[in-house]
């Protein structure tokens, strides 16, 4: 007897199927567009949210993330059990923690934006840089980069200087001016490129600036890549394409 493949699950035992991107979400009020991880209509294909209660934007970037580590672990063991084949999360600076939860998970993590840098880095012409923009260039710390293999000369901009996203996201609040939002980042990418003139692409390390990469890569002409970019090749992997053969 030849017993059909669920092609929807590669493993059995889960509780949900046909969603194999597990995201971990920190638990937040402020408003997510279409572009944001946390805006599940962003995905081209079904995904499983689990929001780690007390991970807030401010006690994940600018505290760093501190008690939470099991929290996290925990929050991905369960993400797993309902039927998550791979795991991602809603902010670069959890990068801290890539080892932690994908030990603790057992399956493939991609914990931050931040670890596209190296692969996009050997794309590009030599010479050429990776720039990254962050929500909080003050709370990057050298761990948050080492941890993911990203080399520590990485030219990195913050928009914490502007009008009305980095507060609006650390602060949660209910209401974001995005327009003014799409300003800080257009104006963190001319400054990125301004101090480093060698930058040849941009990685967005805030999982919230999706929304606003097609903006940047307008504008300045150059390739820009984000978390929505990074878990769809993520999830290409997890769940590959079937081809008429």
């Amino acid at each position: 007897m030849v017993t059909k493949m669920n092609e929807s699950a590669p493993r059995a035992g889960k509780t949900v199927y046909g969603a194999s991107l597990g995201i971990l979400t920190l638990d937040t009020k402020f408003p997510r567009i279409h572009g944001d991880i946390g805006n599940a209509e962003t995905w081209p294909f079904p995904v499983i949210y689990k929001v780690v209660e007390g991970a807030t934007s401010d006690n994940v970037v600018r505290k760093g993330a501190l008690g939470l580590k099991e929290d996290f672990k925990k929050a991905a063991q369960e993400v797993v059990s309902m039927g998550a084949d791979g795991i991602g999360t809603t902010c670069g600076f959890l990068s801290l923690f890539q080892d932690d939860i994908s030990e603790a998970a057992g399956v493939p993590v991609a914990s931050s934006s931040l670890m596209q840098i190296p692969w996009v880095q050997s794309t590009l012409p030599p010479g050429g840089k990776v720039g990254v923009i962050t929500i909080s260039k003050e709370s990057v710390t050298p761990m948050h980069l080492e941890t993911v293999g990203v080399s520590l000369d990485t030219p990195i901009v913050g928009t914490e200087g502007g009008k009305a996203f980095t507060t609006s996201v650390l602060d949660d609040g209910e209401y974001m001016n995005f327009e003014l939002a799409r300003e800080d980042l257009l104006d963190a990418a001319k400054e990125l490129l301004t101090d480093y003139p060698d930058v040849k692409a941009i990685v967005l390390e805030c999982t919230n600036m999706g929304p606003f990469s097609k903006d940047i890569n307008l504008k300045f002409g150059l390739p820009v890549f984000d978390i929505v970019s990074y878990l769809t090749w993520f999830h290409a992997g997890l769940r590959p394409r079937r081809y008429q053969i």
